[in-house]
């Protein structure tokens, strides 16, 4: 079943048109891997299926029937030094994760307290709520926000480089936890990357960003043809 379907798609970033033509369609349960050269806009798509930047032309739309709305959708956003020094504890920033669900409320709900304790078990990190965020090791972090994004979302996990700044170690760990919520809990994945060995491995489609998409399809197709090239890289801004 269809979840979010994009249709001709154009993309500006400060003025500039850096990708035309985007049309593909994330189905329920995807792991959708989307890569492509620095510039192609990739982070730029993520914040348009957000609602956070209008698309120059073409449309989003959100499939009914599976009843898929924006706030269905948890975020993870790239690292940066300031997310690193956010001013809470481990249970205050996953709590947090609620916020636009709240409306007028002043206070979480029980079973929202309660929701965000099982998404730190989940994810590992319950024995650390009381901690500070910024005391945390990047692996720990990086935990503690897909619990965050977990409370955002019931269906579907954006993702923005999720393993960027990690060691091996926290990387593969990384690519596990969000492995086992795409197969074990059914969570559609959207996840930007540079890695392509990790798109070979985990993910069910690929889409290549560009001025004009060059790939979307499987993975055993993108793995099987020349699309992916030694550019395929983040970039930071776009």
């Amino acid at each position: 079943m269809s979840q979010i379907i994009c249709r001709d798609l154009s993309l500006s970033y400060n003025g500039k048109t850096v990708s035309e033509g985007v049309s593909f369609t994330v189905e329920a349960g995807d792991y959708l891997c989307i890569v492509g050269d620095n510039g192609s806009g990739k982070t730029t798509l993520m914040k348009a299926i957000l609602g956070l930047k209008l698309p120059d032309k073409g449309e989003i739309l959100f499939d009914k029937e599976s009843r898929v709305r924006a706030g269905d959708i948890g975020y993870l956003p790239q690292q940066t030094e300031s997310s690193k020094d956010l001013p809470a504890s481990v249970y205050e920033t996953v709590l947090s994760g609620f916020s636009g669900k709240m409306g007028l409320r002043p206070f979480h709900t029980k079973a929202e307290r309660e929701e965000a304790r099982k998404n730190m078990e989940r994810m590992g990190v319950l024995h650390l709520e009381k901690k500070s965020f910024s005391e945390l090791s990047g692996g720990q972090r990086q935990r503690v926000l897909l619990a965050r994004a977990l409370c955002a979302a019931s269906k579907i996990l954006l993702l923005d480089e999720p393993v960027s700044g990690l060691d091996p170690n926290a990387a593969a760990d990384m690519y596990s936890v969000i492995q086992d919520l795409n197969k074990n809990l059914g969570i559609t994945v959207i996840m930007i990357t540079h890695d392509i060995e990790a798109v070979v491995r985990y993910s069910s489609k690929v889409l290549r960003m560009g001025t004009v998409p060059t790939f979307f399809g499987s993975a055993e197709e993108y793995e099987h043809n020349s699309f992916h090239s030694e550019n395929d890289e983040e970039d930071k801004n776009v």
